[in-house]
């Protein structure tokens, strides 16, 4: 058994009560000034005060001993919506929208997510491994230790499957525990155009059985938006999911107030994602169902759209989480700590919400919570050293990235 000693470390850490954390609770955070973490073979042992932690271990041996020279330490982000599989990026698309052209209308035209699904086609295994894996490594060289990849830009049951099988080896490759999501229904493919609930019957009928039969997908998902998947067609999608034991997650209310939000209340989602134009009305019955809201300030902010209402939502408790929404759209970038900065400073965020937001209730969307999320005994060794003394240095240092190390199962995997 491997025991390491982190020591001389400014630890913060949200505190874990065994559900995400709502309202009040979202700003909880235990800090240990003089701190130190003990880990055995890649698992917290013990955490608290140097002084109080060193006594504990006794005579103990330690084989290797860290001095963090008064760093701050927090909990490895954890990063719950994520596109980092696709064949290329879309830089053509981002200077339309630039120009005034609505997302939406580039969709309509073909673009968007299609024009992904059409890389994607073109694309082999060997193609996607290669974007994936380096999206990943750069999200990991930022501070992401955990993270849900989904599908989606295959939009037929072939390049769906050849999606997750990606994912699954990428996952294989990198020191990174990566959720899998299905995403069949991100779009309506153009010849399903005038007959979307032919395509919604295609995942429901055969997407979805081959999908559970790969056994690669933990959860499906599903663009509840107007002009691509209705309330009822997403009521279908998502409930046929949970019929076959897969955990769902929507797409809701990002452009218009579909009621998206409501339904991943009526259904019990575990997330509804993306909220810009969610009601407060529906606020409260995500509250009330205890469905997470994971927002993406990222996406709001290359479609210069005003940001989620994340503090009105703490407010009413609902749990809010983070996410990249890292995409070769709308939302090109796999970095939590811009996400963190965009949190604090478009959104009101307090620097401990934030905190808790991208790690702790972002590993509840996850389902990682008994491993990540927190620095407590018996979850993973999942850390990163950062260069300041407070988790503030994430928003303060605005453009920059000041993760010194990123730790994984008490192994250093980046140092920067």
């Amino acid at each position: 058994m491997i025991t390491k000693l982190f020591y001389n470390a400014s630890i913060y850490t949200p505190v874990d009560h065994g559900s995400p954390a709502a309202g009040l609770a979202q700003s909880e955070i235990k800090h240990f000034e003089h701190g130190a973490v003990l880990v055995k073979n890649g698992m917290i042992a013990d955490i608290g005060e140097e002084n109080k932690v060193i006594s504990r271990t006794g005579s103990e041996k330690i084989h290797q001993k860290i001095d963090c020279k008064g760093r701050c330490f927090i909990p490895g982000f954890v990063d719950p919506h994520t596109h980092m599989c696709f064949a290329r990026t879309r830089e053509g698309e981002f200077e339309q929208r630039i120009q005034g052209i609505p997302y939406l209308e580039i969709l309509k035209q073909g673009g968007g997510i299609l024009s992904s699904v059409r890389a994607v086609a073109q694309a082999d295994e060997d193609e996607l491994f290669e974007v994936t894996i380096k999206n990943m490594l750069s999200a990991l060289k930022t501070g992401t230790t955990t993270l849900e990849i989904k599908s989606g830009y295959g939009l037929d049951t072939e390049n769906e499957l050849k999606m997750l099988r990606v994912i699954k080896k990428v996952a294989e490759h990198t020191p990174l525990d990566v959720v899998p999501t299905f995403l069949g229904a991100h779009a309506v493919p153009l010849e399903y155009i005038d007959n979307p609930d032919a395509f919604v019957n295609l995942v429901v009928d055969e997407m979805l059985p081959a999908v559970k039969d790969q056994g690669i997908a933990e959860y499906c998902d599903v663009f509840c938006e107007q002009g691509v998947f209705s309330l009822s067609q997403s009521r279908k999608i998502l409930k046929a999911s949970q019929g076959l034991g897969l955990g769902i997650k929507i797409h809701a209310d990002e452009v218009n107030d579909l009621g998206g939000g409501g339904l991943a209340a009526e259904l019990g989602a575990v997330s509804a994602d993306h909220l810009l134009a969610v009601s407060t009305e529906n606020i409260d019955k995500m509250a009330k169902a205890g469905v997470i809201a994971t927002l993406l300030p990222a996406t709001a902010y290359s479609l210069r759209k005003p940001c989620a209402r994340a503090k009105h939502m703490i407010e009413r408790g609902l749990a809010v989480a983070l996410a990249t929404d890292c995409n070769p759209g709308s939302s090109y970038t796999w970095s939590m700590p811009f996400i963190f900065g965009l949190a604090v400073m478009n959104m009101g965020l307090s620097p401990a919400q934030a905190l808790t937001a991208s790690t702790l209730n972002s590993a509840y969307v996850l389902g990682m919570e008994k491993q990540a999320g927190s620095l407590d005994k018996g979850k993973q060794a999942d850390f990163l050293m950062l260069e300041g003394k407070t988790p503030s240095i994430l928003a303060y240092n605005a453009g920059g990235c000041p993760v010194k190390a990123v730790y994984k199962l008490g192994e250093p995997v980046s140092l920067n």
